[in-house]
């Protein structure tokens, strides 16, 4: 049994992106097409959807560029090798071995997340002390402030 096969129309709509983005990651090599029909337009696959969801997800919400999304998803399908060796007992001798690089891709993975965190929570102590900034000057020139805001 095979997966289905979508068009690049119908996995842009899926994704909430366009078609020419999924070309782009394509140049980029975040995103390979899981087949080609056979006068050779590109097929993309229920993985690839979701890899492109996840692409989305690591730019909107954790606010990554495509360079780091790049090293970000080498190193998870990296981790998912090691797993499907594991699990098929191809790492039979080498347990220890894949362990370790597991770990360390999972290190650096974590360190790039805390990165990230450490940029986001100095913007929020910017804004933390502009927003203290506000109430001082109101109060300074006898302005009453709603206190309901955090």
């Amino acid at each position: 049994m095979t997966d289905a096969l979508y068009r690049p129309g119908e996995v842009a709509a899926k994704a909430e992106v366009s078609t020419r983005t999924l070309r782009y990651y394509e140049e980029l090599g975040l995103l390979n097409p899981a087949g080609h029909s056979p006068g050779g337009s590109r097929r993309y696959s229920d993985a690839d959807v979701t890899r492109v969801q996840r692409i989305r997800e690591l730019q909107q919400t954790m606010g990554f560029d495509l360079d780091q999304i790049g090293d970000i998803l080498r190193a998870e399908d990296r981790l998912d090798e090691l797993r499907t060796d594991y699990r098929t007992g191809r790492a039979k001798g080498r347990e220890r071995d894949l362990f370790l690089e597991a770990m360390e891709i999972n290190d650096r993975l974590r360190g790039q997340v805390r990165e990230k965190q450490a940029v986001l929570k100095g913007f929020r102590r910017e804004l933390d002390a502009t927003a203290a900034r506000y109430r001082q000057v109101a109060s300074e020139r006898g302005i009453d402030l709603d206190d309901d805001r955090p």
